[in-house]
């Protein structure tokens, strides 16, 4: 058994999946990422000895080429964190966007976690994780196949727990808003904070500390961990 596993972390060339790639380095944690497209960052992390792996979840055979790239880069996981997200325009007449949506909140966890499974095995913990979205408490009127799409990788986490344990926990992660962008002006600010009880936008290290907790415990799974600042008492 391997006890110094590397963990796959999906979609961590900026925000949210950075700030925690960076921050189980910290902790001593290899790690694997993927990601869409070249940003400065990867060089960075390139430095720091991640493996960075481009893929395109948005089609069954980029994900296909991503599970085969990672099984030539290492022999075994010691966690699985999906992270990787995709938001496109909605319009009703089309399919493309909802498509695409699901390939990548749905159909690239399904295929990863399947063909994957045997690199988590060989580790002595093990653990997946999707991190889906406040947003499938009560869905969007605005954003109906993100909505979908996400609910769709909540209920994978279910299906998935009842299938791996006792060897792998599988547990979600459902944050609303963590981060601003730096052109988020001040009313847009105003009225995001106004969403929680807790009345901040609480930054990144907050999906850190919940995925830290997730990885630790030993007698979770199935679950779903709301990290929305009390929006569901609003």
């Amino acid at each position: 058994m391997h006890s110094n596993a590397p963990i796959l972390l999906t979609g961590a060339s900026q925000r949210l999946g950075l700030h925690c790639v960076k921050r189980f380095l910290d902790a001593g944690q290899p790690v694997i990422i993927s990601y869409r497209q070249e940003r400065d960052a990867l060089n960075e992390l390139r430095k720091l000895g991640v493996q960075c792996i481009q893929a395109d979840f948005a089609n069954e055979q980029g994900i296909l080429d991503f599970i085969a790239k990672i099984k030539q880069t290492t022999s075994s996981l010691r966690a699985i964190i999906h992270n990787a997200s995709l938001w496109i325009a909605e319009n009703g007449a089309d399919a493309s966007a909802f498509t695409q949506m699901v390939n990548v909140h749905v159909l690239a966890p399904y295929l990863i976690n399947e063909h994957c499974t045997p690199l988590l095995m060989q580790s002595s913990k093990a653990d997946i994780i999707h991190i889906t979205d406040d947003v499938i408490r009560k869905g969007s009127a605005k954003r109906i196949a993100y909505s979908a799409s996400k609910a769709g990788l909540d209920n994978l986490t279910l299906s998935f727990a009842a299938r791996l344990a006792p060897h792998i926990k599988v547990n979600s992660l459902a944050p609303a808003l963590i981060m601003l962008h730096p052109d988020d002006d001040e009313n847009y600010q105003r009225r995001a904070m106004a969403k929680s009880v807790m009345g901040n936008v609480p930054g990144p290290e907050v999906i850190y500390q919940s995925l830290r907790y997730l990885l630790d415990t030993p007698y979770v799974t199935g679950t779903t961990l709301t990290v929305n600042g009390g929006r569901h008492l609003k």
